[in-house]
């Protein structure tokens, strides 16, 4: 805690908690005790007044969760319009809903969920026009409808299925085996964990997998049928927990590969090879090379893409027998203008997913690099990997934008010809909104670039109710996509605005180290350029402006509302980190220390104290409405912070907004609900965001 509040904080905060209810109408949120511990660290003392919360499960948290939530239900239920919220939202979720298929021979496997259902079912087609076959449907798995289906992996030849069993929103699954032919499960599966990859190896007499447990993550190997607590660890041995190895297996089925990073945006790729028929032992293909590597195996060679000594990317390949870097061979050059984000190997070609000025591309090379043609996209929008095989004809990707509701496209390679596999049916008038790509300067004059989906034919006279996004971080590329939640937004007459700020993939790895460690502020100040813009010219006011991030975009929340408290009028704040200085003691959060920085080194302290959002709050400011929404479910971010925020805000808020806490002990950070549920809970959101941001009901 900074010198503003040293010393005085507990006094400040009870005083600051007292002359905001006496001065707001709104009423005054349930009290919290304020318990203040002292750290000291690098010679510097911090307050934290409510360390006490940081325990989960102590009676004293336990009353203070079910009273915050109380107060926020009864604070919401004063709104008016949430029937028709609910109505809006089921007319986008209530619909079939399908994923990319997986392709093994003729065999698809893939998510799929009815209208009428509440999770998806893991589902099989024999061929591209076969019948939908229900493999394992989770909707009878449990009451609450929190029980939800993921495919791990299939067999090179289609017929044995590794899947996960996942409750609520838990990054924890049950590995389970499935048997195609008698749709019936199998022995050989593997206890609840957090698993970093299943292969299962050619003879499907047992898997490869990685697995994260306290002495860190491990890849082992298990005979199905055995114990699997006496499973034997085939690579990771003497790792720290910061070396994280994960294992796949290469889409011809030849080769088991292990990848090792720190960190979950990818830093320090090491990677080693294992042939999977013989499965001896794994060959160390590279060295450390602080650089994202993935691989493939196509036509006696592997497919490298790596940002090694090319920030956007290149695709090199390697002899089987001879794959050290020294002897890789460049066959597609990187480009100044695209980013490259993966390689897929399908129809005999190589199909390479660029990002071009935040916007996919398709193009196709022959294995020796040579040009074989783009495939053609309907427009600015975001497409998944092409999932396909070598030796077949055929692959399947999915084309969305913000305008534009999810389609699956099934491309014949032989004749050059794409078509509509699958798509959503929603209704979605698109051609009422146009999608605009804007570019503004940053603070320090680098040019960052949003998205705003707004109604054809809009004026700009700061009338518009404008909700803004972003996450910034971890290399992840923000790109144009059609969500439920942002339709139903535009629909009630909001604008949508996503942003595209360094510590994100999108312009390359310089964009991503732009946003990071010590150069974190790029992100929030990116970020506070964007609002600046769009008040500037006539988009909102200043009071009709909200925000909303998750995860890292939670991060991203935090510190814009703490920053520049007067840019917005609502700000949600979704599984977030907060508490910089502590973050990293907590669940599995020290593997972003790369990503962030620990306030266990002098230096990197200081990056972290000069944002930390919990560490910037200074009572008596008039903040922004806020509601912070996070769950007991989560094991990813600790839903300490945002319990510890949210106790935070309220006691320091001087003006009369509101500060609510949204927690579910079912929810968690993966999501996981049933649809009737993630109804109910993006309608508590979007009329939160509605009340405060002065839309009528009949929006």
């Amino acid at each position: 805690m900074d010198s503003r509040l040293r010393s005085t904080i507990a006094a400040a905060l009870v005083t600051a908690a007292a002359s905001s209810a006496a001065a707001a109408p709104n009423p005054a949120p349930p009290p919290t005790p304020v318990h203040v511990v002292r750290d000291t660290l690098h010679g510097v003392v911090i307050e934290d007044p409510y360390r006490w919360l940081e325990d989960k499960d102590s009676p004293e948290t336990r009353a203070w969760v079910h009273d915050q939530m109380a107060f926020t239900q009864a604070q919401l239920a004063k709104v008016p319009g949430r029937d028709d919220v609910k109505a809006k939202l089921a007319a986008y979720k209530k619909v079939d809903a399908r994923s990319v298929p997986t392709v093994r021979g003729k065999r698809l496997f893939f998510s799929a969920r009815k209208a009428d259902q509440q999770q998806a079912v893991l589902t099989m087609r024999e061929g591209a026009e076969g019948a939908d076959v229900a493999l394992v449907d989770p909707n009878g798995m449990g009451a609450d409808h929190t029980t939800n289906v993921a495919l791990l992996d299939v067999s090179h030849d289609g017929s044995l299925v590794a899947y996960g069993i996942r409750t609520g929103g838990e990054d924890e699954t049950d590995v389970r085996l499935l048997d195609v032919s008698t749709r019936k499960d199998v022995p050989g599966g593997l206890p609840k964990a957090r698993y970093l990859g299943v292969a299962i190896s050619p003879d499907k007499k047992g898997c490869w997998y990685s697995r994260w447990d306290a002495l860190g993550s491990r890849i082992r190997w298990h005979r199905f049928g055995d114990d699997a607590s006496k499973d034997k660890t085939v690579f990771g041995e003497g790792f720290g927990p910061e070396r994280i190895p994960a294992v796949s297996l290469t889409d011809d089925g030849r080769w088991v590969v292990a990848w090792v990073y720190t960190g979950s945006a990818g830093d320090d790729i090491q990677l080693s090879v294992m042939d999977a028929m013989k499965g001896t032992r794994f060959t160390l293909v590279t060295g450390d090379l602080h650089e994202k590597v993935s691989i493939e195996s196509a036509g006696g060679k592997f497919i490298l893409s790596t940002t090694w000594q090319a920030p956007n990317g290149r695709v090199l390949v390697a002899d089987w027998n001879n794959p050290a870097p020294a002897h890789w061979q460049e066959i597609i050059p990187t480009r100044k203008d695209a980013v490259i984000e993966g390689v897929s190997v399908a129809g005999g070609r190589l199909v390479v997913q660029y990002l071009q000025n935040v916007s996919s591309k398709l193009e196709t090379f022959g294995l020796d690099g040579s040009p074989r043609g783009a495939i053609a996209l309907p427009g600015i929008g975001s497409v998944s990997a092409v999932s396909g095989s070598f030796e077949g004809n055929e692959g399947y990707f999915s084309f969305e934008s913000f305008n534009r509701p999810t389609a699956i496209h099934r491309y014949d390679f032989a004749a050059g010809a794409d078509s509509e596999w699958w798509k959503l049916t929603v209704p979605f008038a698109g051609d009422r909104y146009e999608v605009r790509q804007i570019t503004y300067f940053s603070q320090d004059g680098v040019k960052v670039p949003m998205f705003v989906t707004q109604p054809k034919g809009m004026e700009y006279d700061g009338s518009h109710p404008v909700l803004m996004t972003g996450y910034g971080g971890f290399n992840v590329n923000q790109t144009p996509g059609f969500a439920a939640f942002a339709a139903a937004w535009l629909d009630m007459g909001g604008v949508f605005v996503s942003t595209n700020l360094r510590g994100g993939g999108e312009f390359g790895d310089t964009w991503h180290q732009g946003g990071m460690r010590a150069k974190k502020q790029n992100t929030f100040d990116d970020f506070l350029g964007a609002a600046q813009w769009l008040l500037t010219h006539g988009y909102c006011t200043r009071e009709r402006l909200g925000i909303i991030g998750g995860s890292n975009g939670g991060l991203l929340i935090g510190a814009a509302i703490t920053q520049r408290p007067d840019l917005f009028g609502a700000a949600v704040c979704e599984v977030p980190l907060l508490d910089m200085l502590r973050f990293h003691r907590f669940l599995v959060a020290r593997f972003w220390v790369p990503e962030y920085g620990s306030s266990e080194d002098a230096e990197q302290f200081q990056w972290l104290r000069a944002y930390s959002p919990y560490q910037h709050v200074v009572a008596g400011t008039k903040y922004p409405a806020t509601l912070f929404v996070s769950g007991d479910s989560d094991t990813r971010v600790d839903p300490l912070h945002a319990r510890k925020m949210a106790a935070l805000l309220q006691a320091a808020q001087g003006g009369d907004k509101p500060v609510l806490l949204h927690y579910d002990a079912s929810s968690g950070h993966s999501g996981g609900q049933g649809v009737d549920k993630s109804i109910e809970d993006d309608a508590d959101v979007l009329q939160f965001l509605r009340a405060q941001l002065g839309m009528s009901a009949q929006n």
